[in-house]
């Protein structure tokens, strides 16, 4: 074992391995940071670069661009209030808030730590408990991924703002957007009403670009004012206290732990990812907090708890991977890719047959994170830039990218015209107080709950299955608790002002 681990670290420490994996992770920072360019768009410009390189150097290159991808989303997310990935669609609820009052350098460093520490948790957790939780996640059917995607959606519940029936009028938008297009099983065409152009149906990041970035944008052109007279975005101190914030991160350790556990066991289940993570421990920090009410006020607890969810995905989508060959996401799908062009087989006996790869990629995950935060650190003062830039010039650059992100997608002019009605439809429902978070949970959620309710009914047509089958009963049960839990608390939150 010792010698594996030597091995694995000897390649990883070697000076050309090093500098590619830095370049790694301050690409996958800055295509993240893009509106639209994910982090799996990154991985696969990446993928072709590492052909040439040795095995275990290619992967932890692709592990660099992963790692500081999953961090890069934040600084739109706080900077201009458009989340750069799905994974960091929770972290503009409080990072931007907390940038538009006065404190930019702050909420990019809290998100950063968080992000550092999420990653760090996380591969502890892969390399202690790997098997066992790769098992559980192997386990779950059809039947346990509907419940799981169930209580995911209860979700809604504490993200419906000042109304519960709009927030939830909300949440039904975004499950019926999310039906418009091919049926995900049969590939029969249904709601595109014979428009060409819904025929594909709604590309997920489509929707999300339309929806926080085109609306967000709209609504800062509102006052024409404010864009004459050369106004920012945002305004403030752009000192961030680097270490002071590391100390405001480690004073949430409960917090922190329970996110970044949180985001391990999602990112383990495959096909789950960093947008839920995002969300659900987010949800989950506010649901455990003693004022939930400030959540969406710009508080750290918010920005640190989907910061931390969304990074320990990284890691634990490496489980299923090492542990039984499965990748837990599209990511893992092309690091394992990546490991079979070599002539590596990915599998139970990976870890017997090439433990130095394996420790190897510990030792990597490790790596990128420092790297990370060593990047970010350095660079974000120039990201706070943006705190200088005038609205008319900020508005028009961030919607070009929008528009370009939107149509590298699939290459489709069509989908850059869905943008712009999704935008517009996003901007009237911001106007007439209608909250665009659980619109974005419907669209994330509804296809994944849709095919694994039907093919748990394919595999067996009794319904009662859902309540029989041990993990499932016991998801729907914290699904029930979680709704009457958030309702209970909408009810007396609303009644505390008027008792006052």
């Amino acid at each position: 074992m010792m010698d594996s681990f030597l091995s694995g670290l000897g390649q990883i420490l070697e000076p050309a391995t090093l500098i590619y994996m830095a370049l790694g992770s301050l690409a996958g920072i800055i295509a993240a940071a893009i509106p639209g360019f994910t982090v799996t768009m990154a991985i696969v410009l990446t993928l072709p670069l590492t052909f040439a390189m040795e095995p275990l150097q290619g992967v932890a290159v692709m592990l660099s661009v992963y790692v500081g991808g999953y961090t890069g989303g934040l600084i739109s997310a706080a900077l201009l209030g458009i989340p750069g990935t799905p994974s960091s669609v929770a972290t503009t609820f409080d990072a931007f808030p907390m940038a538009r009052n006065g404190e930019p350098g702050r909420a990019l460093s809290l998100g950063i730590w968080a992000s550092f520490f999420g990653t760090i948790i996380s591969t502890i957790v892969l390399v202690v408990a790997a098997p066992p939780l790769a098992l559980v996640a192997v386990r779950l059917g059809p039947w346990e991924y509907f419940s799981l995607i169930v209580f995911a959606l209860t979700i809604v519940a504490s993200l419906v703002g000042t109304s519960l029936l709009r927030g939830l009028i909300a949440g039904v938008i975004g499950l019926a957007l999310a039906t418009v297009g091919p049926d995900p099983m049969m590939g029969r065409p249904r709601f595109d009403f014979g428009i060409e152009m819904l025929a594909p149906g709604l590309p997920f990041l489509v929707v999300l670009i339309g929806i926080f970035a085109i609306s967000q944008l709209m609504s800062e052109l509102e006052n024409a004012r404010e864009v004459k007279h050369d106004t920012a975005l945002i305004s403030g101190n752009i000192d961030f206290h680097t270490w002071k914030v590391m100390k405001e991160v480690l004073l949430r350790p409960v917090n922190l732990v329970r996110s970044s556990l949180l985001g391990v066991f999602i990112g383990a289940v495959p096909g789950a990812g960093g947008s839920i993570a995002n969300l659900l421990t987010y949800d989950q920090a506010k649901r455990a907090s003693k004022t939930p009410e400030k959540f969406g006020t710009g508080i750290p607890d918010g920005v640190v708890a989907s910061e931390a969810g969304n990074s320990a995905t990284s890691g634990g989508g490496l489980i299923p991977l090492i542990a039984l060959g499965i990748p837990g996401s599209a990511v893992d799908a092309i690091l394992m890719a990546s490991l079979m062009v070599h002539g590596i087989g990915v599998g139970p006996r990976l870890i017997m047959e090439h433990a130095d790869l394996v420790y190897g990629m510990f030792i990597a995950m490790v790596v990128a994170s420092f790297m990370m935060l060593v990047i970010c650190t350095l660079s974000m003062r120039y990201f706070l830039r943006v705190t200088d830039i005038p609205k008319y010039v900020i508005v028009p650059v961030v919607t070009v990218c929008c528009v370009i992100g939107a149509f590298a997608l699939n290459n489709r002019l069509s989908d850059v015209f869905l943008l712009g009605f999704v935008g517009l439809a996003g901007y009237i429902l911001k106007r007439l107080d209608y909250p665009l978070a659980p619109l974005v949970l419907g669209v994330i959620l509804g296809p994944i709950a849709e095919t694994n309710l039907r093919r748990a009914l394919m595999s067996d047509p009794d319904w009662t299955s859902f309540f029989t089958r041990p993990i499932s009963a016991a998801l729907l049960l914290a699904a029930v608790l979680s709704i009457v839990w958030s309702v209970r608390s909408f009810m007396k939150g609303r009644k505390s002002p008027i008792e006052a």
